[in-house]
């Protein structure tokens, strides 16, 4: 398995890394930030996508502080993944994105431009990450609890996108309206969101994996990042 590592003050994790095709130009990277389930089957396919379209794609453990390696299923190992989820720190965790994202921008191959997306709570990192720290652009699915770290919108700068689905049971209506109406001001944001779906809704063969939206979603993404980091 392609694995780089990430090195911080704190220590040492792997991430995921997958890379377009050899011979090709200086390629943007793009930070692809795990759901609760770790480096599983799903993101490296996601990471793989997103090197058949021509981007570096990397997946951080961000679980490394408490049990790293994880490769979890959705279908079997929720109690695990909820747990460890519980644990996480959210702060050391935007830490390590953002070195993850300086690490992306010097990788051999790169072009210095980065992106940052994240699926459930690499959603929320994704938005965390760009509060807080330089990306060149980033795009979050359904970010859970994003609603409660609203009063850090005012320091988005960076190109973001959000996709959430109107019937996500972990974002209800009010925290879906929550955060259109706190992102509302912002020209450099964009919300789509996508009727009739649940959380998790663009997960590779997920139980609520909806191939319509996810497909919209996901050419919506393809074109903003190419937009911002292949111009």
């Amino acid at each position: 398995m392609n694995r780089v590592t990430i090195t911080t003050p704190d220590g040492d994790f792997a991430a995921y890394v997958a890379r377009p095709a050899a011979g090709a130009k200086p390629a943007p990277a793009i930070v692809v930030c795990q759901e609760i389930f770790g480096i599983n089957a799903d993101l490296r396919a996601t990471c793989d996508e997103l090197a058949a379209q021509g981007f570096i794609a990397l997946c951080p453990d961000l679980f490394w502080r408490l049990e790293p390696g994880l490769d979890l299923s959705p279908d079997t190992d929720w109690p695990r993944a909820l747990a460890l989820y519980q644990a996480y720190d959210l702060d050391a965790g935007v830490r390590d994105v953002a070195v993850t994202l300086e690490t992306a921008r010097h990788l051999p191959g790169a072009s210095g431009k980065v992106g940052l997306m994240g699926y459930c709570l690499g959603g929320l990192m994704t938005y965390l990450t760009a509060a807080r720290s330089t990306v060149d652009a980033a795009v979050a699915y359904y970010g859970g609890r994003t609603n409660e770290f609203l009063a850090e919108a005012p320091a988005l700068t960076a190109p973001l996108l959000m996709h959430l689905g109107e019937d996500d049971e972990f974002i209800d209506k009010p925290a879906q309206q929550a955060i259109v109406d706190a992102l509302a001001g912002k020209p450099n944001v964009e919300v789509y969101r996508y009727p009739g779906c649940m959380h998790a809704f663009a997960r590779h063969g997920g139980a609520h994996y909806d191939a319509a939206a996810a497909r919209l979603a996901n050419v919506r993404t393809h074109d903003f990042f190419k937009a911002r980091l292949l111009g």
